[in-house]
C-alpha cells in the first residue's frame, strides 16, 4: 500500500461536484432574495415614518381663519 486511493470512475465524483455547485447558486439565490425582502421592508417602514411625521406636523398647525 502506497496510501494512494484507487480511483473508480469519474462519472459520481462529477455528478457530485455539479450538485455541490448547484446546491451553492441556490443557496446564493435564496440569500441575494432575502437580503432584497429585508431592504424592501426596511425602505417601506422609513417612508411610513415619514409620511406619519408629515402628517403629525399638520395636525399641530394652527388652521388659518378667514376674514
Amino acid at each position: 500500500m502506497t496510501g494512494e486511493e484507487i480511483s473508480g470512475p469519474a462519472g459520481p465524483k462529477l455528478l457530485r461536484l455539479v450538485s455541490f455547485v448547484g446546491a451553492a447558486v441556490i443557496c446564493t439565490a435564496a440569500i441575494n432574495k432575502y437580503r432584497e425582502y429585508e431592504r424592501n421592508t426596511i425602505i417601506k417602514q422609513q417612508q411610513q415614518q415619514v409620511v406619519e411625521t408629515h402628517n403629525s406636523s399638520e395636525s399641530v398647525a394652527v388652521p388659518k381663519t378667514l376674514k
